[in-house]
């Protein structure tokens, strides 16, 4: 009996350093908070009034009530239509209260997050996007690296180990 109480106590106080250093959950922010935290990857808390659609696939989630014009409104959320698979369909968060992690991003003199992936919904992070700038000029069907690395390429050229024009003649047999 005693040695079971002891290893109890060791393992609670193995277990008791790393939850003390957990990192809590950070709440949610409202969507006017939001707009105030350009660049930075939070949690908002916001009611979804309406789900609107363009004509191109592009569908927003507005967070603003019917009351609020449209050039007071600060904050939107944007899905992009090459994100519609991943993200599944929206209308069934009109008229709700969500939770929605990513990146405010500056959007036509208003702040915003980009939809991209339905785990957003749940705390997760958005949709991987590689930088087109560090990619430039690479399609993975080819036979090169895609950096531009010179310790890479072969030196000198299809050089032999001697110019052509410097060999010695070697004498007849």
């Amino acid at each position: 009996m005693r040695l079971g109480s002891f290893r109890c106590l060791a393992t609670i106080a193995l277990c008791a350093p790393a939850l003390a250093f957990a990192a809590k959950a950070r709440p949610c922010v409202t969507a006017d908070q939001a707009a105030q935290m350009l660049n930075k990857d939070v949690c908002i808390a916001a009611h979804i009034y309406d789900v609107v659609e363009l004509p191109d696939g592009t569908r927003f989630l507005d967070v603003c009530s019917p009351q609020t014009p449209d050039d007071q409104c600060r904050f939107t959320i944007v899905s992009l239509p090459e994100d519609r698979g991943d993200v599944g369909e929206l209308t069934k968060f009109r008229d709700m209260n969500v939770q929605l992690r990513g990146m405010v991003q500056p959007m036509r003199g208003r702040a915003g997050m980009i939809l991209s992936h339905a785990r957003q919904f749940y705390g997760g992070p958005p949709k991987f996007r590689p930088n087109p700038l560090l990619a430039r000029g690479f399609n993975a069907d080819q036979d090169r690296p895609p950096v531009n690395d010179p310790n890479l390429r072969a030196q000198g050229g299809r050089r032999a180990f001697m110019n052509n024009k410097d060999q010695e003649k070697l004498p007849a047999k």
